[in-house]
């Protein structure tokens, strides 16, 4: 791990170009549009004993990342963040040379030759430290999970809370679900506590889980650390640690509305119909759908027809078949929400569950078209108007 040192001094090491380039990109993109002060503009790196550490922070979410680099001398530096990751991944395919001299911090590479005054350390502030670790999760279930469920958080900004994902944890059961009050993702998985008591409810930032799925999925583990106690405090953190990059964030404040009861207790309407099939014409048909104008379901004799447009301009209609002893009934939805449902879902049919044609309804997958559902995902969407 590396420790303090001294600030101010010469600073040299060596590194490849394309894990630098990496490990600057991946550091850049905390950064603040908008910062507070100007130096949280900036990315810190810290070199120490052949590792060189990158670290960016906006008193929120933090970010660090060590990559292995040949180390001549030790030193700690502040760029501005944005401009350094330009350059790097401009850079020739050849080692980096980094050295810093007074106030300035020089990149070659090859007949590149850069340039850059540092910015001052001194007013840095100091970056969170990962809190207790709460346990260990396998990386590409969790991505798996995260990607279900985050499409469903609200991208209005007017209602910040409904932007983070409820997590929870019972034991050895991790609970992640969002919405944006017209749909609700919902997914249950297995993960791995240090202990078999863990208990949390957490509201994470939905860019923060997407940030770390994305940059720590490659395989493994994803190691998870949580401030213990009051865990809805401003101050509580969650970190996620895996493969020399981890990410802190202060865990998000207020009550998130009890959105799990809208899913229904007993849907008696039931209709299946392979996933990719349906994906695909679903695709096809909201080509013509207008903006804020839905796609048409129509379950219907072992077929379900799917239409869009209603003018002279477009209209687009196609049917999939479709499996089930229910009546017939019409529906429609956002043709987005729907299509983001069916591409987040991993099995080969999908089922609709439907209380009544004008209510919400709950996709679910299952692995046969005669099978049980595997309510492991679920995806709640609120139907429009029928033609709108």
């Amino acid at each position: 791990m590396i420790t303090d040192t001294m600030k101010g001094g010469p600073m040299r090491f060596r590194v490849a170009r394309d894990t630098f380039a990496d490990a600057v990109q991946w550091t850049v993109r905390t950064l603040p549009t908008r910062p507070a002060i100007p130096v949280l503009a900036g990315i810190k790196i810290k070199v120490e004993e052949g590792i060189v550490q990158l670290s960016s922070f906006d008193y929120e979410v933090s970010a660090q990342c060590q990559v292995e680099a040949e180390v001549e001398e030790p030193g700690e530096i502040l760029v501005p963040g944005r401009l350094l990751a330009d350059i790097a991944k401009a850079l020739p395919n050849k080692d980096i040379s980094v050295t810093k001299a007074d106030n300035h911090i020089r990149l070659k590479c090859g007949n590149a030759d850069f340039t850059l005054n540092c910015m001052s350390i001194d007013d840095y502030p100091r970056l969170p430290e990962l809190p207790p670790k709460l346990g260990s999760i396998d990386a590409p279930a969790f991505a798996e999970a995260v990607s279900q469920v985050v499409i469903a958080a609200s991208k209005d900004e007017a209602i910040p809370l409904l932007s983070g994902t409820k997590l929870t944890i019972d034991g050895s059961k991790m609970t992640l679900f969002a919405t944006d009050r017209y749909r609700l993702a919902f997914r249950e998985t297995e993960w791995n506590p240090d202990s078999p008591e863990a208990k949390a409810d957490l509201l994470v930032r939905s860019r923060v889980l997407t940030d770390v799925v994305k940059s720590m999925s490659g395989g493994g583990a994803i190691d998870i650390y949580l401030t213990p106690g009051e865990t809805t405090e401003r101050s509580s953190l969650i970190g996620f640690r895996a493969q020399g990059r981890q990410t802190t964030s202060v865990l998000m404040d207020g009550d998130y509305p009890p959105v799990l009861d809208l899913f229904p207790a007993d849907a008696g309407l039931r209709y299946t119909c392979n996933r990719q099939e349906l994906l695909e014409a679903a695709r096809r048909v909201s080509l013509v759908a207008e903006r804020k104008t839905s796609v048409r379901l129509t379950f219907e004799d072992g077929m379900l027809g799917l239409e869009a447009g209603q003018d002279d301009n477009a209209k687009a209609h196609e049917a999939v078949a479709m499996y089930s002893d229910s009546e017939n009934i019409q529906t429609a939805f956002n043709p987005q929400y729907l299509i983001e449902g069916l591409s987040v879902c991993d099995t080969e049919f999908v089922r609709f569950h439907f209380t009544h044609p004008t209510k919400a309804a709950v996709m679910e997958g299952c692995r046969e078209k005669d099978g049980p559902s595997d309510t492991s995902f679920r995806y709640l969407l609120m139907p429009i108007r029928y033609g709108a």
